[in-house]
């Protein structure tokens, strides 16, 4: 089932227990109450269970569904395919229960699983990476074949667990109606094995590791900024991590930053070491310049939710124009658009961004198999934007992003 709804999360302030609604890409949350911010961290991916109608005699079954929400890319011999999938499908196969948890996941208000929820919940028999890429193939069929490289990008992973019990047969406890299907509740604990969730999630304070100044962000940000230390951070496993950047500056007071991933990757198999191998491969219309056979060549990301299309044009277009002004390890004071597209998703996109603009074209598909690409280190970069009437436009290196994009992005 594709829809473009965020899921709505029914939640308890940690600190205060005051109620709260968070969306499923809130990452920061700010008690309207006790006004104590933290920062949400899952382990490998967020769960969540559905609500029920079930009396508390009834021994609850909890089916698991991976749900996968993101943008999907594939190089073919039309060249780059993609599209934006949002979709649910079983984590252990079964004929007795739904297939997919439909739109409820977007009707209802779901709530995050933890060790004290009653029930049993079945253990998935699929893991995330088989999920990943059985519910990325079910849209790529539409792509031209054949597809020589493919990739998710800016994707959300999540598992949502649906209540049924065992009463006049299998009984739907969203709605306390049967399903048609009659399993003994014996058998279904013997051939679901699972059994308590012994999964939470965990906070981190946003304090400034460097400082202890209060760190700032939007709901959905993956990079927190500290104005007191000019520092940026990313959460790690279980702390925050400093992230390295720059500034573009910019002659105006007025100027919108955007940010991108600047990304140093080995790329074995081609020749792409220096910016003037990439005008090489790529066969740029250039003449080739002093200093660019030592100047590194580097990928580009936006470093910021955008449409499929948006974003492969950007990624593409910086990557090819590399921006050579003198950068500042300084934030900028204007305004600045959040990091929500972390440098994790911002790598699946290589692959798919140096296909799109090797030449000649006719090469790519025997030399793509061959290609490996490690990345080694990267750099958050802002640059400089000025807001016209419907796009923001930086016209040193003839880019525009829509404004009406960006705020569709939210959706995303």
């Amino acid at each position: 089932m594709v829809n473009t709804s965020k899921l709505r999360i029914e939640y308890q302030c940690p600190q205060c227990g005051a109620p709260a609604e968070l969306s499923e890409t809130d990452r920061l949350f700010s008690c309207a109450f006790c006004r104590v911010k933290s920062y949400l961290l899952a382990s490998g991916y967020f769960r969540y269970l559905l609500p029920h109608k079930a009396t508390a005699d009834q021994a609850l079954f909890y089916f698991p569904y991976w749900r996968f929400r993101g943008m999907l890319f594939a190089y073919g011999p039309e060249g780059v395919s993609h599209r934006f999938v949002d979709a649910s499908h079983q984590a252990v196969a079964r004929g007795d229960f739904p297939i997919s948890v439909g739109l409820r996941s977007q009707a209802l208000k779901l709530r995050f699983v933890s060790p004290d929820t009653p029930g049993h919940f079945i253990r998935p028999q699929v893991d995330a990476a088989r999920a990943t890429e059985q519910l990325a193939g079910r849209f790529t069929q539409e792509f031209p074949r054949p597809i020589l490289q493919q990739a998710q990008v800016g994707e959300t992973l999540s598992m949502i667990y649906a209540p049924f019990y065992v009463g006049d047969g299998l009984v739907d406890a969203i709605l306390n109606r049967p399903t048609g299907h009659r399993p003994d509740a014996a058998d279904l604990t013997e051939a679901l094995p699972g059994g308590a969730p012994d999964w939470r999630i965990r906070f981190l304070a946003t304090l400034c590791p460097a400082c202890g100044w209060d760190m700032q962000g939007e709901r959905d940000a993956h990079v927190l900024a500290c104005r007191n230390c000019q520092s940026l951070w990313q959460p790690g496993r279980s702390r925050f991590e400093r992230v390295g950047f720059a500034r573009v500056p910019s002659c105006s007071t007025e100027a919108i930053y955007l940010p991108f991933w600047r990304i140093k990757a080995e790329v074995g198999g081609l020749a792409l070491e220096s910016y003037a191998d990439l005008v090489r491969a790529a066969n740029l219309p250039r003449a080739l310049q002093p200093g660019w056979e030592t100047l590194p060549f580097r990928f580009w990301s936006p470093a910021f939710k955008v449409r499929p299309a948006v974003l492969l044009r950007l990624a593409r277009a910086l990557t090819l124009v590399e921006p050579f002004a003198a950068k500042e390890p300084t934030l900028p004071e204007e305004q600045m658009l959040t990091v929500n597209l972390p440098v994790t998703e911002a790598l699946d996109i290589i692959r798919i961004n140096l296909a799109g603009f090797l030449r000649p074209a006719s090469r790519v598909p025997d030399l793509l198999p061959g290609l490996t690409i490690r990345p080694r280190k990267y750099l958050l970069v802002y640059l400089p934007f000025e807001a016209r009437q419907h796009d923001l436009v930086n016209d040193d290196l003839a880019i525009a992003v829509s404004r009406s994009h960006l705020r569709l992005a939210a959706n995303l």
